[in-house]
């Protein structure tokens, strides 16, 4: 196993003990969400990714939709180091986010499905940031895809954000390693509940085409994106998945700022990232990136 693997495997397992941070600097308020529904297995890990992060100035809400798996017990281990939690009947996945999002105080939100997880250390980061570029509206990290052991099996690594690459090419910014300013989404308002797969493209996109959003990529690997048998992902992404993709981009697509149309950004969004690593000296990231294109040829 991966060292990495074995770093990221240990901070989600370890049993969390609460520690006094106060070294004098400012830490900007984090609001987490976790919706959950019947993920025991999971659960815990991303409930300890978040702890384990021991941030002082930290909100964390888990809003469980009704299991019957074990969950409720797990959920109230925890019950003292949580904001708040419920348990009861909802309409899926993004409205249990927004309703966590509604209870917010938090300067910055971000979101975490209870089969995904936060890598270490990845809030310190989010700090770090704050403090260098406090007009930030939406801070965004790399990624990490696990098994369901949380082996590293592939890594996401993100250049600086383009809202016209994020439209055209795809997934630029992903939910695993994102936060929003709550002012933000409380103005452009908070996820599409119409949606049932592609909601953190949707938010993205939709504060990415706003004039005045600042976003910044911050280096690192700030969360783990879970493949398992159950996931949306393994069931739906062909189907529903690319139908809201398109419906998405045919929505914000004319509201870019550019001329130049879909054939110039899909090359140039290419060309961009494979660049942008190049120049900072990631070469083997780029000839593994290449790699995988052409064995998708």
């Amino acid at each position: 196993m991966p060292r990495s693997s074995e770093s990221l495997r240990s901070f989600v397992t370890q049993p969390f003990q609460p520690q006094l941070i106060n070294d004098g600097r400012p830490y900007p308020k984090l609001t987490v969400v976790t919706p959950s529904y019947n993920q025991v297995e999971y659960l815990e890990r991303t409930i300890l990714s978040v702890l384990n992060q021991q941030y002082p100035n930290l909100e964390y809400f888990i809003m469980d939709g009704g299991s019957t798996d074990g969950s409720l017990e797990l959920i109230k281990k925890y019950e003292q180091y949580l904001a708040g939690w419920v348990s009861e009947k909802d309409r899926g996945q993004t409205d249990a986010i927004n309703k966590g999002f509604r209870l917010a105080t938090g300067d910055y939100l971000a979101f975490q499905n209870s089969d995904d997880v936060f890598a270490p250390n990845a809030f310190a980061r989010v700090a770090d940031a704050w403090r260098k570029a406090p007009d930030t509206d939406v801070f965004f990290g790399d990624m990490y895809i696990t098994d369901e052991q949380d082996v590293i099996l592939e890594e996401l690594r993100a250049p600086e954000f383009c809202a016209e690459c994020h439209i055209y090419e795809g997934m630029q910014v992903f939910n695993q390693s994102l936060f929003i300013r709550r002012n933000r989404l409380e103005q452009f308002g908070l996820l599409d509940e119409s949606l049932r797969f592609v909601i953190d493209y949707e938010i993205v996109a939709r504060l990415g085409v706003q004039p005045g959003v600042l976003f910044r990529h911050v280096d690192g690997f700030w969360g783990g994106f879970r493949v398992q048998p159950d996931a949306k992902s393994s069931n739906i992404a062909k189907t529903v998945g690319l139908q809201e993709h398109q419906r998405i981009k045919e929505k914000y697509q004319p509201q870019l700022r550019s001329a130049l149309g879909p054939g110039f950004w899909q090359r140039y969004c290419r060309f961009r990232k494979l660049a942008a690593f190049a120049l900072q000296g990631k070469f083997g990231y780029v000839r593994h990136r290449l790699q995988l294109r052409r064995g998708r040829l």
